[in-house]
């Protein structure tokens, strides 16, 4: 007796859904035909006619109608597939997992190859499993632990400073950039082609060294610069005569590291002479608390990694047209280390000053006295 074709009934919304998933260029074409079927099933087509029309078996047909009358629109998508089964075990996975986590005999770290090589598998295995269980042991990522004792404070201090800074207050991180090479090449460089990239000669010649004193305003992401011969406290104490110029009736959060010259004699002085001048200093080896870092980074990147300079004075004009138009349309820096991550950062660096406590310096031995050196040589 032949089986009687179930028949599909549809309201005006899943006839809509079904009608657009035929004319969608986005639908897969597994789903389109599936649609189709129970389109026609429900206008009334037997099943040998839905398959001729579509040209498929008319099993398929039948198969379909059922599925969407005992489950709707879920009846059209894919049944869940177990997939190929694993070629390898979790003892190879765990195998490779602890092999990479250890450190090669006659390389400084694993590549996919050295590793396949080493434990006898295929690379594209090795490959997968690395990245199945996020290992890349071709990245390497840089950290300093700060030995300053006053670590928390100082960091504390300029998170404040830069989320949320007194009123009226203006915060800037002042920083410098030395040896900036006025580098020039030997021959002509060759242009930017079709399957060609832009290249030069190997050979350079130096003509000198520029240093450019940096001040980033956070909350605008304007930079007040200058661009000297060397980095002095002279050539310090004026340029920040020019960034209390540059920002009149606001009191300014200078934001600077442990270098000497921000610390001396003549820089206390500056401050004592300029009271809306505050100078707040970050932790030892923490320069990435201070913002004018990141500036310098991609000032590194976009304007000297591939610059040519005749001469400083080239080099002088090329630093203060980049940071024109940057003025222009400034953009401001994002403090991205949440409480969480600063949380975390203050506990390791706790601990690693408890494991590792600062060995006191030795003192200098003091001259001898005149009565004791006439002593000594009578």
């Amino acid at each position: 007796m032949p089986r009687v074709a179930l028949t599909v009934a549809l309201n005006p919304v899943t006839k809509a859904t079904l009608e657009h998933l035929v004319r969608a260029p986005s639908t897969p074409q597994g789903l389109a035909l599936r649609s189709r079927i129970v389109l026609a099933a429900a206008a009334g087509q037997p099943d040998q006619q839905i398959a001729a029309a579509l040209q498929i078996p008319a099993v398929t047909a039948g198969k379909w109608r059922r599925c969407f009358a005992s489950k709707g629109l879920d009846g059209l998508q894919d049944a869940p597939r177990s997939g190929r089964p694993p070629k390898h075990g979790p003892e190879i996975l765990q195998r490779v997992q602890m092999r990479v986590c250890q450190q090669p005999k006659y390389y400084s770290r694993w590549s996919v190859r050295t590793l396949a090589e080493d434990l006898g598998l295929p690379a594209s295995t090795v490959h997968q499993m690395l990245v199945a269980s996020d290992l890349q042991p071709h990245r390497i990522r840089t950290f300093p632990f700060s030995p300053d004792p006053d670590f928390e404070a100082k960091l504390l201090d300029i998170v404040g400073l830069c989320l949320n800074p007194q009123e009226n207050a203006l915060v800037l991180c002042v920083d410098e950039k030395t040896g900036i090479q006025a580098l020039d090449r030997t021959q002509p460089l060759l242009p930017l082609g079709a399957k060609k990239p832009r290249s030069w000669t190997n050979e350079y010649v130096r003509h000198g060294t520029q240093t450019l004193l940096a001040a980033l305003e956070i909350a605008s992401g304007e930079v007040v610069a200058h661009v000297k011969q060397r980095r002095t406290s002279v050539n310090f104490l004026r340029f920040m005569n020019d960034v209390v110029a540059a920002f009149p009736q606001r009191e300014l959060h200078a934001i600077l590291d442990n270098l000497n010259i921000h610390k001396k004699e003549a820089a206390q002085r500056w401050l004592k002479r300029h009271p809306r001048a505050h100078f707040h200093y970050t932790p030892t080896h923490a320069s990435w608390t201070n913002m004018a870092e990141c500036f310098f980074s991609i000032l590194g990147k976009r304007g000297l990694s591939q610059s040519v300079h005749t001469s400083k004075r080239q080099l002088k004009e090329f630093l203060l047209n980049y940071i024109a138009p940057n003025n222009e349309n400034p953009k401001p820096f994002a403090w991205t280390k949440g409480p969480e991550k600063l949380r975390r950062i203050i506990e390791a660096t706790t601990q690693y000053q408890a494991a590792h406590p600062r060995k006191p310096r030795k003192r200098r031995r003091k001259a001898r006295t005149r009565e004791e050196t006439h002593t000594t040589k009578n």
